[in-house]
């Protein structure tokens, strides 16, 4: 891609991170009161989402050795609604695209998108679950605790969403979009909660390196203190995109094992998503890529504005727009400006400026946000940061 004069520019985050999270969670469930309560023979499921989590396939595997320990029969069962085209084969694809094989985690999956009802909310709707989950003796949530793409709340991502919208598969997760998740999420997981069937939550947060620095055993009657209080601290520790205000931001790649929306919402404004205040303010947005992860998902590409024909190529449709109505919000799955080149995109976006003075910023993803490019017009802004360090060079 030819850009004008491009310069690196470091982010400064805080590092404080566990060491060894996998050795760590291996003391703390030992000595929990939750593993204690198993019994020889009991089947206890655990949860896998859809999220690309920092050594999610390690801490998985330590949950399942500690569970043998305990003499419990453990087993894997995907969650994460509608992802993976809404199919068991997709699901376990996705779950492998992370390391999460029965041989990895030492323990069967059992990939399924049969569901059982586990009660009714106050208005009478359905509150689904995975069939293979709730048969089982218990369950063992697992998740990482952040800020939503879709809306904002004392509870967004977390050991509570894990319940009501991963475990319900795509039924559930059909139902919690079309009730507005912000709304019904805490209900609805406090409706499942009830049937017993929770052993215990694990809430994970990661810090901007996306290690973990912080991980959490939760009762079940603890899942939304654990979500609440995680995702304050995410707020203090979530990067960002550094300006207020430029002219077009160039994102490299999008995913499903970057976000549930393909780009991170909060990190290129929640406006591209549901209007408003515009922050970070911009005008045009280019994506240049899908990730091989994403497996042809490529839900979020509608927040785009010009992608390009490499971008399009990789788009499975079938599984974009099972993910897209599954949500209700079909805007994230609409097409924007398709351009055969990265160059091509860049000039078409450079045609509203003066490309002397355009302030353009690029970034890898919206998870990997240490280092990123800014035009020379945002140098200036940039020197007068203190948690920005200035490397120059052309990018």
């Amino acid at each position: 891609m030819n850009l004008p004069n491009m310069i690196k520019v470091k982010q400064l985050f805080d590092r404080n991170s566990i060491e060894n999270p996998s050795g760590e969670l291996a003391l703390r469930l030992r000595k929990s009161e939750h593993i204690r309560k198993i019994r020889p023979g009991m089947r206890i499921a655990i949860t896998a989402g859809s999220r690309g989590i920092h050594g999610i396939a390690g801490l998985i595997r330590t949950v399942t050795d500690v569970l043998k320990e305990a003499g419990a029969e453990p087993f894997i069962v995907p969650a994460m609604g509608s992802h993976g085209g809404a199919t068991p084969e997709g699901q376990r694809e996705m779950l492998e695209g992370f390391g999460i094989t029965e041989e990895a985690v030492g323990a069967p999956i059992m990939s399924s998108m049969e569901t059982e009802i586990t009660g009714t909310t106050k208005n009478g709707e359905p509150v689904f679950m995975d069939k293979n989950a709730f048969d089982a003796d218990g369950i063992v949530v697992i998740n990482r605790i952040k800020r939503h793409t879709a809306y904002h709340g004392k509870v967004e991502s977390g050991l509570c969403k894990m319940v009501a919208v991963g475990l319900g598969k795509r039924e559930g997760a059909e139902s919690m979009h079309r009730q507005g998740l912000g709304d019904i999420i805490v209900e609805s997981f406090r409706v499942s909660r009830d049937t017993g069937k929770l052993v215990c939550g694990i809430g994970i947060l990661e810090n901007a390196f996306e290690e973990t620095c912080e991980l959490r055993i939760a009762s079940p009657d603890d899942f939304e203190t654990v979500d609440n209080e995680l995702l304050e601290r995410c707020k203090t520790i979530m990067p960002g995109i550094p300006f207020g205000e430029f002219d077009i931001l160039i994102v490299d790649e999008i995913g499903k094992n970057i976000s549930g929306t393909g780009m991170d919402t909060n990190v290129i404004g929640f406006w591209r998503r549901i209007g408003g205040e515009r922050k970070p303010d911009y005008k045009t947005l280019i994506v240049l890529d899908l990730t091989d992860e994403s497996h042809g998902n490529a839900l979020g590409v509608g927040f785009a504005d010009l992608i390009t024909r490499k971008l399009f190529n990789k788009i499975d449709f079938s599984a974009t727009y099972t993910n897209g109505i599954t949500t209700g919000n079909w805007s994230t799955v609409r097409l924007p400006i398709t351009l055969e080149t990265d160059d091509q995109c860049l000039s078409t976006a450079l045609s509203k400026h003066d490309e002397g003075t355009a302030r353009i910023v690029r970034i890898k993803n919206t998870l990997d946000l240490e280092e990123i490019y800014i035009s020379e017009p945002l140098r200036e802004d940039a020197e007068k940061n203190e948690n920005l360090l200035i490397i120059d060079g052309e990018g």
